[in-house]
């Protein structure tokens, strides 16, 4: 359960102010058809999360416990700064919906998620927690908390949040699992 707890906490907040947030944004206003938005942006998640949760239990596989446990502590520490830089989305990354909206929406999130901070939380999240299944499930349900309401509200939903207030949480809790993993708290590595 502290897997999905954590992976689902993190990536929420992670994910507010997020270049896939501000995505889920122009989509919603593109296209004004949020059903097809949200089953894509649900459907790009778990595709997306569940690769980067195999990659991360795979790194389990591959690191002794000690070179593990420095990797992922370094790694959620790295996060804890990169969460404060915020995102922005480019104009030549407006997804085209040639396809049908759902698709768009899946083409563009899967992408758009490739390399981003939430995926990057994903790997090292599955390499520190020992059920994959938890962790995606939990990191998808944060991206849907996070970006359901980007879609039906829109920017009156991102305005009505502090971000800078959100992202410190963010940081400091990518920050206090840095730490916790460092000095060996409830690993299963035994570290």
């Amino acid at each position: 359960m502290d897997a999905f707890l954590i992976s689902s906490g993190i990536v929420a907040l992670a994910e507010i102010g997020d270049k896939t947030q501000l995505l889920a944004f122009c989509l919603a206003a593109q296209f004004r058809r949020p059903l097809p938005i949200v089953a894509g942006i649900f459907v790009a998640t778990i595709a997306n999360h569940a690769f980067a949760a195999a990659v991360g239990s795979w790194l389990t596989g591959l690191f002794g416990p000690d070179v593990l446990r420095w990797i992922l502590g370094l790694s959620f520490l790295a996060m804890a700064a990169w969460i404060l830089v915020p995102d922005k989305i480019d104009e030549d990354e407006q997804p085209n919906a040639r396809y049908g909206v759902f698709a768009a929406t899946v083409v563009a999130f899967f992408l758009a998620e490739m390399g981003d901070k939430t995926q990057i939380a994903t790997v090292a999240l599955a390499a520190r927690f020992d059920s994959m299944l938890a962790v995606v499930a939990g990191t998808t349900f944060g991206m849907m908390l996070a970006n359901v309401p980007a879609v039906y509200l829109g920017k009156k939903a991102a305005t009505a949040v502090p971000l800078k207030l959100v992202h410190g949480i963010a940081a400091l809790i990518f920050a206090l699992l840095g730490l916790a993993t460092l000095l060996g708290a409830g690993s299963r590595f035994g570290f």
